[in-house]
């Protein structure tokens, strides 16, 4: 028998799943060599994969061995016996997946709180703080596709795990018990209390009082009624829901892929927006993590990016902040406006590794709290007392909220971005995707870039910044004192493909401005697309 052949049977006779034995056999060689080439490992956000049988697959045999490993790290570090929570969002055999997580820990002795119905991703995040306990585990795959599942883990302070923890978890992995052999004990679902309280605290982000007309899509995700009961409590009652897309299904069905970045995503929430007059549209995404924003123009309506609902809701927290002890923080790759907002209200900010497993930790060892932080790709955090983590249901509320404040002063949200720009100069984002046959492919394209860095991007000569070892990504940044160019690239975690953040800065009359940092990001794109 090949190598292959024995690891397949030997999986075989170990999954606990009934139906696994069926589905290997009908893989052919490469599916199964695709399988078992290696297991899945935590990268950004915990364990992430499509649900197939197999090592490099989410399946009940790996979320066993998974949770097994994590409570061996505990116990190594003194926490056995010690709180756990337990959550799952409404995505294909997430429940199941949950069960067998709590019931993994319960047998262990550690005291679970295992959620009573699917919930939003930041449910978990805050009662894992709010408890205190030693950790909280979320079955999730956020906004990937249908086919995907995950395993998010939290541990103390409502905290992504970071190194050395994630590597202690994979070793601990690779000498688990075979999965049919990790024994289970019955738990009784609980968590009501701290879901309740997840959504009171989301409510009490407001700093205005008065109600704004909202479009509402939950994106075939769990954030739908939490969403609403937040905005309810918040004082905001003429929210307008898409109705097709406001139940939990996991086969998303009328989007391609269920992220509300991607193109077509929201065409329905817009038009709701539009029918219903709205003043604000909002898009979470199926975990309801992430918030996109939406707001009405003269030309109809259009979605913020990421960067510019950050650049509003930094501004609106710092402007009610003391200075002297209030931390913002954004990622490398997201824009650098929140630095200049920042700097000219005395408060400080750090930028981060991408993921808001740093963005969380931003404040530590510094004299300041972390007051908000948010990732270009629509995460924000804006309440960490609470949450140290993106909510994209409280970043609903603090958004809808900045409507009703600004139009209080006779202002509009175009009216805010037009005077942040006024203040800190105009910045234009924008991310450009190349994509290669492979990542070694990617890996290469970045080894030519560090040996032969390009020396000019839109006439200006730049100089390279390598963020290795802490991160596979070059900087490339130059500019003068009314112009900037900054350029950050870095290979996908998880896909073939290179990605570039590009960001121009102009200052100057707004039109004349934006107009020229238009071109500039063109020019800056065109160039991108030439590197080999």
């Amino acid at each position: 028998m090949g190598e292959l052949a024995a690891a397949v049977a030997e999986w075989i006779a170990h999954d606990p799943d009934p139906d696994a034995a069926a589905e290997l056999a009908a893989c052919s060689e490469d599916e199964l060599q695709d399988r078992f080439a290696r297991p899945l490992t935590f990268g950004t956000a915990g364990l992430r994969g499509p649900l197939r049988a197999g090592p490099n697959g989410m399946n009940l045999a790996v979320v066993l061995c998974a949770t097994w490993a994590v409570a061996k790290v505990l116990a190594d570090r003194g926490l056995a016996g010690s709180e756990v929570v337990v959550g799952y969002d409404a995505r294909h055999r997430s429940a199941e997946f949950g069960r067998a997580v709590a019931e993994v820990f319960a047998v262990q002795g550690f005291s679970v709180t295992l959620m009573s119905w699917p919930v939003p991703t930041p449910a978990v995040a805050y009662a894992v703080r709010s408890m205190g306990a030693a950790t909280g585990v979320q079955i999730t795959a956020s906004h990937n596709p249908a086919s995907d599942n995950g395993y998010k883990v939290y541990f103390s302070g409502g905290l992504q795990i970071v190194a050395p923890t994630d590597r202690d978890i994979e070793n601990a992995i690779a000498i688990a018990p075979p999965a049919d052999e990790i024994p289970r004990a019955p738990v009784e679902p609980a968590g009501a209390s701290q879901v309740r309280d997840y959504i009171e605290r989301a409510a009490t982000v407001r700093r205005t009082v008065g109600s704004a007309r909202v479009a509402l899509t939950a994106m075939h995700g769990v954030g739908g009624e939490f969403a609403l009961d937040a905005l309810a409590l918040a004082g905001f009652s003429d929210v307008h829901v898409v109705d097709s897309q406001f139940a939990p299904d996991p086969d998303f069905p009328t989007v391609a892929f269920p992220n509300p970045e991607e193109p077509g995503a929201v065409d329905e929430l817009l038009a709701l927006a539009a029918g219903v007059d709205a003043e604000i549209a909002v898009a979470l995404d199926p975990d309801a993590d992430r918030c996109a924003v939406g707001i009405p123009t003269p030309s109809g309506w259009r979605m913020l990016s990421g960067d510019e609902t950050g650049w509003l809701l930094g501004d609106y927290l710092l402007a009610g902040a003391d200075p002297a002890t209030a931390v913002v923080a954004s990622t490398v790759v997201s824009s650098r406006m929140l630095a200049r907002i920042a700097e000219a209200y005395g408060a400080r900010h750090v930028e981060t590794l991408t993921g808001f497993k740093w963005l969380a930790r931003a404040d530590e060892g510094l004299d300041g709290t972390l007051l908000y932080a948010y990732e270009e790709a629509i995460g924000h955090c804006v309440d960490p007392v609470a949450v140290r983590d993106k909510d994209g249901i409280s970043a609903a509320v603090l958004a809808c909220d900045l409507v009703v404040a600004l139009r209080a002063q006779g202002r509009t949200v175009l009216d805010a971005l037009d005077e942040l720009a006024r203040r800190h100069g105009v910045h234009t984002t924008t991310a450009v995707t190349r994509r290669v046959d492979s990542p070694e492919a990617a890996a290469a394209l970045m080894a030519r870039l560090r040996s032969a860095p390009p020396d000019r991007l839109a006439g200006y000569a730049v100089t390279v910044t390598d963020l290795a070892p802490h991160t596979d990504a070059l900087v490339y940044s130059g500019g003068d004192d009314t112009t900037s160019v900054r350029v950050v690239t870095r290979p996908s975690g998880t896909e073939p493909k290179l990605k570039s953040y590009i960001e121009i800065r102009c200052s100057g009359e707004l039109a004349t401005a934006r107009a020229r940092a238009q071109r500039m990001q063109d020019a800056v794109a065109a160039a991108i697309a030439e590197w080999d």
